[in-house]
């Protein structure tokens, strides 16, 4: 915007398409800092791959390279947004121990290794180390954080949410203009497209750069004595057969008492939608089996399965988000490709781009090495 004296102006009237965590975190901070906010999902607020997550939180995993600044910064922001939000009761946040283990060798177990392994993982497992304390791992449920943050970005700070499908952005003389479903236009000074591995389906993005999904399957299994489950997140190296490489699943014990697990990623192509990913039969028997392997209380016969999903986890070529203006369309910014730690990254993802919309840079954190324009070089 430039005023009757010829100045630019920050925005003041920002349109952010996606309700996922990135989304969700970038309308709520620039609502915060005074923009007037108009949030598009065509679906269900954190229903793709931010809802399904592990949503597991660490401090220094990222360390050593260019995401340990955003890892860090969002890490404690996390903690304080949990103070605010009473997030322990709200949305399930609590730190936790992780460790390492191997499943499905035979052998001798180390005792001193043993004592570091919880009561409830009972079954073929070889512990490793642990690798993060309550100190520097966390974890929360993502749908909840995510629309709780919204439901105070609305009740406060005025964020109008519309249930609409993005067919496309233009840049106008004046502004943005968005296009959805219906023939409808929703303008705005700036947009914000946070649509995960959507973005590069738009037409105006799609020889820019790309956002891909891999899918993720999980499950969510309930023990019969739950009461046993305590705050642990195991990160698991799993030898099917000699023939096979390893697999990696992850399990989150949640404050729900049951226990999240996530197996590995595989790129796909993108759906229409994100009710159209559908989770392959064998991956989800084969988590479950693993489960079974690290667990006596999490064997078929002793739990309740209380999802069976997948999730398009929105990733880049290089491992990188995508924030930052893109190139050639001013005004018109994008926030995706987070990959595998799309929930930690969140808060701080959504101050930063709240900055780089409404004062020209972003102070958080650097975002110079996540530009869009890197893929133009």
């Amino acid at each position: 915007m430039i005023d009757n004296h010829g100045q630019v102006q920050p925005p003041k009237q920002v349109v952010v398409c996606g309700g996922g965590i990135i989304g969700v975190c970038t309308a709520y901070f620039l609502a915060k800092k005074g923009a007037t906010v108009t949030l598009i999902e065509r679906s269900c607020i954190a229903g793709g791959a931010s809802g399904k997550a592990g949503a597991f939180l660490a401090l220094h995993m990222c360390d050593g390279g260019p995401l340990s600044l955003l890892a860090r910064a969002s890490f404690d922001l996390h903690r304080s947004l949990a103070e605010e939000l009473n997030g322990s009761r709200s949305y399930g946040y609590r730190p936790l121990t992780t460790l390492t283990i191997t499943v499905g060798e035979s052998g001798p177990k180390p005792p001193s290794k043993m004592l570091i392994l919880p009561s409830w993982v009972d079954g073929r497992v070889n512990p490793g180390e642990i690798i993060g304390t309550i100190e520097t791992t966390a974890q929360l449920d993502p749908q909840l954080f995510t629309r709780a943050l919204l439901a105070k970005a609305v009740s406060e700070y005025g964020v109008e949410v519309v249930m609409a499908k993005v067919e496309g952005v233009a840049v106008e003389e004046e502004g943005v203009v968005v296009k959805v479903d219906g023939g409808g236009l929703i303008g705005g000074d700036a947009v914000v497209l946070a649509l995960g591995p959507w973005t590069s389906k738009l037409p105006e993005l799609a020889s820019k750069f790309r956002v891909y999904g891999k899918k993720v399957h999980s499950v969510v299994l309930e023990p019969k004595e739950s009461d046993a489950i305590t705050p642990h997140a195991l990160f698991a190296t799993y030898y099917p057969g000699q023939e096979m490489g390893p697999v990696d699943p992850d399990f989150f014990s949640r404050p729900t008492k049951d226990v999240y697990i996530c197996g590995p990623s595989v790129e796909v192509g993108t759906p229409d939608a994100p009710e159209l990913v559908f989770p392959d039969p064998e991956s989800i028997e084969m988590l479950e089996n693993v489960a079974a392997m690290v667990s006596s209380y999490l064997s078929k016969d002793n739990v309740e399965i209380k999802s069976e999903e997948a999730g398009l986890m929105p990733c880049t070529k290089d491992e990188l988000p995508v924030m930052g203006e893109v190139p050639g369309m001013k005004r018109c910014y994008v926030a995706s490709g987070h990959g595998y730690w799309g929930i930690l990254f969140g808060p701080t993802s959504g101050v930063a781009m709240a900055e780089l919309v409404l004062d020209g840079h972003a102070t958080i954190v650097d975002l110079e090495c996540f530009s869009p324009a890197r893929f133009d070089m």
